[in-house]
């Protein structure tokens, strides 16, 4: 019995080939439309155009082709079902047993830095969409593609039969339908992108009032945080990076990068970050990338262990020779030069990335999820101006306090709370991170500039929230610090600052609060 396909494609990478097989191996008739039907008659197969098989012309440029009963009652009729049989025998509708169809490159077209709403809205396709879904919803007796790589596994799985047909179909089905969703949902993000309505659909300013997720995988890991969890990467993450070497990035590899990535972005001086766990173990910027690295790593050399390393400038030989002593897991640049990647190359497991592009410090929201749900957020890497500080004290910071509180201050937010840092100029001195007591946190950052063997006399300390009693404030002056910035906003704010006035620090409020859970 002669069966039937529909063959209407914008891609039409290998279906010339797919297609003379269809004819000639597995006795197919094709229908089609438009440009697809030219190029198979011109190829000399026998092809009918739709309009034909409809009696009803394309019309309105070509938006009404396919949208027809004798299309859709072709590929939804049920096989099995008395009822659908005899409609379809008396509406003169033929049974349709496979669909090739692939949109119209609506994503493509956005992209485009010169493409208007009109041009986007052209590029919506309704017909394509409508048959894939018809046909995989009838998935039990039709074959439905919409990806040109699939063709050669269709051509396997017609040579089978029973059982794998079958779930070869049901499996064309599931692609259809994350398909479609990608599609719809690419259709979506760009009209609300585009629209300039203030729209009831946003309960507060930029964040939609529903949110619909469509990651494809990535990547398969060899597991979580821990061994017994299971994981995988989703997204477009290596649209931004590139492995030169090195085994696959681990999950903790993958929150590590991130993390650094964001942190790096705040500078714009030769700089190096060492982070561990997602907290910087150190950060120094320098006139050169080498200066940046001794600073950095000075802050502690005991914690970068096993950790990774970020730098916003190309890594050459005289770089690479001393970051090569201590065992790493990442190193990140924008570029390796071919002397610093002979150097690394000894190291088979260690695992180069460069940066394809940027990412500043206003990049992106976070989405974390919770029990029943998600919770969205902007990243808290909104450029900040110092000109909005308030200077509280007696005393305002010297311009050498001014230059190592903003460093601090950039820093101390991609810190997990609660976060203190103690910098000099353009480095870290101390970091102590996720501490549930604000004090606790001081002292480990000023146990580890003691372990480092730095000093902090006339340093500064940033702290990510307020100081909500002045003993904070008051080990900080103990420790040597002169200045120190934060958000402010505690009842006690002016206990902490006659504190500050005593000790003869000058301090700074912000209005601005870092909490990192």
């Amino acid at each position: 019995m002669e069966k039937l396909a529909l063959i209407s494609v914008s891609d039409k990478s290998g279906l010339l080939d797919f297609a003379k097989k269809l004819v000639y191996d597995f006795g197919y008739r094709i229908l089609s439309t438009g440009g697809t039907a030219t190029m198979l008659a011109q190829a000399n197969l026998p092809v009918t155009e739709v309009s034909e098989h409809t009696g009803f012309p394309e019309m309105m440029e070509g938006r009404i082709k396919t949208l027809h009963p004798k299309i859709h009652g072709g590929l939804l009729c049920r096989r099995d079902q008395e009822s659908h049989l005899s409609e379809a025998q008396k509406y003169h509708i033929e049974m349709i047993d496979l669909v090739v169809v692939n949109l119209y490159p609506f994503e493509e077209t956005i992209a485009k830095p010169h493409c208007t709403l009109s041009d986007a809205i052209e590029k919506i396709d309704i017909g394509g969409p409508s048959m894939l879904r018809s046909a995989a919803k009838n998935y039990a007796a039709v074959t439905v593609l919409c990806d040109p790589t699939d063709y050669p596994k269709t051509l396997q799985a017609f040579r089978k039969s029973g059982d794998f047909q079958k779930d070869f179909r049901k499996h064309c089905a599931l692609k259809v339908f994350q398909k479609t969703a990608h599609y719809d949902y690419a259709i979506a993000q760009y009209l609300e992108k585009s629209s300039s309505v203030e729209s009831s659909l946003e309960d507060i300013s930029g964040l939609p009032k529903q949110i619909s997720l469509e990651f494809p995988k990535a990547q398969g890991l060899r597991y979580g945080e821990n061994p017994h969890q299971q994981a995988a990467l989703y997204g477009d993450f290596w649209s931004h990076y590139h492995q030169l070497q090195g085994k696959e990035l681990s999950y903790n590899n993958l929150m590590d990068i991130t993390a650094a990535t964001y942190l790096i972005g705040e500078f714009q001086k030769p700089s190096i970050a060492i982070l561990k766990h997602t907290n910087p173990c150190g950060v120094a910027s320098g006139n050169t990338l080498l200066q940046a690295w001794d600073k950095a790593i000075a802050t502690d050399r005991q914690s970068p262990f096993g950790g990774i390393i970020i730098a916003n400038r190309t890594i050459d030989l005289e770089v690479a020779t001393v970051i090569r002593e201590l065992f790493c897991e990442v190193i990140i640049a924008p570029m390796f030069s071919d002397e610093a990647r002979v150097t690394f190359g000894k190291k088979k497991n260690l695992r180069l990335l460069t940066t394809k592009e940027a990412l500043g410090v206003d990049s992106l929201q976070e989405m974390r999820s919770v029990v029943g749900g998600l919770l969205l957020q902007d990243r808290d890497q909104k450029p900040f101006n110092p000109e909005s500080f308030t200077v509280v004290t007696k005393r305002s910071p010297t311009s050498t306090e001014w230059k190592s509180l903003l460093f601090a201050w950039r820093v101390v937010r991609h810190v997990k709370s609660n976060a203190i840092v103690y910098a000099g100029e353009e480095r870290t001195l101390g970091i102590g991170a996720g501490q549930m007591s604000r004090v606790d946190s001081s002292k480990i950052a000023v146990w580890k500039a003691n372990q480092a063997g730095l000093s902090l006399c006339e340093s500064v300390v940033a702290s990510d929230a307020f100081f909500p009693f002045s003993d904070g404030l008051i080990a900080a002056a103990d420790a040597g610090a002169t200045a120190a910035i934060q958000p402010g906003g505690s009842i006690r704010d002016q206990e902490v600052i006659e504190a500050a006035n005593e000790k003869n620090m000058a301090m700074i409020f912000t209005g601005m609060r870092h909490f990192r859970h």
